[in-house]
């Protein structure tokens, strides 16, 4: 499929931290182009105007910035406030690229969802995760039949952020990470197997980690972890796990009716989400000894330029598919509103069990608009801006009490660094800068991408 005549989309992004990998694809596309930069922290927006230059629009007004001439908006803002950002979006005649998470509460997933559907535009959910080298091939292999039917399934997103908590809390006592519940941030985890599987969430019972000492030391009230226990709609299983445990591991792990297939794990120094295992017979029954298949997937066939590009190149597959599907693409595999919100409010719903003693609690599909009426007003949280009556706690057992000196230090931690251009805050502008790419406009990784995706899917 030739790349030769065909336009640009035009892209704005909100969020001058998070969104520099979002910012850095435009740079190398072919298929986007980058025309505005948005966000209320004046520095990190002078330090990407100091990187991009003066032929973009930066803004730190939202209301001035929507207005600008775009096609796209890429919401690289807080993760609890995608929703009400997404929604205004789309009412200004936007598609939209949504960062995790997709939603804060249930009322926001109703009025997501039907802004969608009203606006008649793009909705794609910036899960990376699925995207990965070894989730992305198992999804290929799953729909090809490889392993049979899902049975069980086991997820891990285990990533111990105390070392960086200051970069990416900025020291502020009501910033998300330090509120939410330890089950919020569940699509890293679960989000793969819903993208690889196909299948919906029916029901989920909710187990939340204790408070740590770690916890404390950063300000965070939630539990140290959060796991959920999800049935799928056609009676399998998945254990998802997910958020600080001490070591770090992320790790999929997909159960067939004649087979498994596995990432490898990050302590076998194997490649981790970059390598597949797949013990698969060929039919149920058949118990045929045979060599375990191990190889690194790839998307394309020069994957040079995606691995550039943070999260295992995934960063660079998920803002790709979501460009494509705007021009046209039928083979486009974006995460939509739909998938985005059976990943999503998962993570409420577990919380929700953990704080009614562990009870499974159903998982409404929002697909079917009759089941939206029961959650339309339901602004249960842990925000107070939104939650009003219906707050709930950070930590199931009562939110702990945090020493103000504790968020003083985050603070000082993060100015210091931010003013010294190093560590995490050096890392994060400067991800996937594509300096290793600065001549790519030939690149088969990028004008050949959809020739050997139409290849490689056919």
């Amino acid at each position: 499929m030739s790349t030769q005549g065909r336009r640009k989309v035009k892209v704005g992004v909100l969020g001058a931290y998070r969104g520099t990998g979002m910012i850095n694809y435009c740079k190398v596309a072919d298929n986007a182009e980058l025309v505005a930069i948005c966000d209320k922290y004046v520095p990190a927006l002078e330090k990407q105007k100091e990187i991009c230059g003066d032929n973009i629009a930066y803004y730190t007004s939202f209301d001035e910035f929507i207005k600008h001439d775009m096609d796209a908006v890429i919401l690289a803002n807080y993760a609890n406030e995608h929703a009400p950002f997404a929604i205004r979006c789309f009412e200004a005649g936007k598609h939209v690229f949504s960062e995790v998470i997709p939603c804060q509460n249930m009322k926001e997933a109703v009025e997501l969802v039907e802004a969608v559907e009203k606006s008649g535009l793009i909705y794609a959910f910036g899960e990376n995760y699925c995207y990965m080298p070894a989730p992305y091939e198992m999804k290929k292999l799953y729909r090809e039949g490889k392993i049979g039917e899902f049975e069980y399934g086991e997820c891990e997103y285990l990533h111990n952020t105390e070392s960086i908590w200051h970069s990416i809390t900025y020291g502020q006592p009501e910033h998300w990470r330090n509120n939410v519940p330890s089950n919020f941030y569940c699509t890293h985890s679960l989000g793969p197997i819903i993208h690889i599987t196909g299948l919906r969430p029916v029901s989920v019972i909710g187990i939340e980690g204790k408070h740590t000492e770690r916890r404390f030391r950063t300000g965070a009230k939630c539990g140290s972890f959060g796991l959920e226990m999800v049935e799928l709609d056609n009676g399998g299983w998945v254990k998802s796990i997910h958020d600080g445990l001490y070591k770090n591991s992320i790790w999929y792990s997909v159960y067939g009716s004649h087979g498994r297939m596995e990432s490898a794990r990050e302590d076998a120094l194997l490649g981790d989400v970059s390598r597949i295992y797949v013990n698969a017979d060929e039919y149920s029954g058949e118990y045929k000894d045979r060599p375990v298949e191990t190889y690194e997937p790839h998307q394309f066939a020069d994957d040079k330029v995606a691995k550039a590009f943070g999260h295992g190149g995934s960063d660079f597959y998920c803002m790709y598919h979501f460009i494509e599907k705007i021009l046209g693409n039928p083979e486009a595999d974006i995460i939509d509103i739909y998938e985005a919100l059976d990943m999503g409010i998962v993570g409420l719903l577990a919380y929700r069990s953990v704080l009614n003693g562990g009870v499974p609690v159903r998982v409404p599909n929002l697909r079917n608009k009759e089941e939206r009426e029961e959650y339309r007003n339901d602004t249960a949280c842990c925000d107070p801006n939104v939650a009003g009556d219906a707050l709930l706690p950070s930590f199931s057992r009562g939110n702990p009490e945090i020493d103000p000196a504790i968020y003083k230090e985050m603070e000082k931690r993060y100015l210091e660094e931010f003013e010294a251009d190093t560590g995490y805050v050096n890392a994060a502008f400067n991800q996937s800068s594509g300096n290793e790419i600065k001549d790519s406009s030939s690149d088969p990784a990028l004008t050949g991408a959809r020739q050997t995706m139409s290849e490689k899917e056919s």
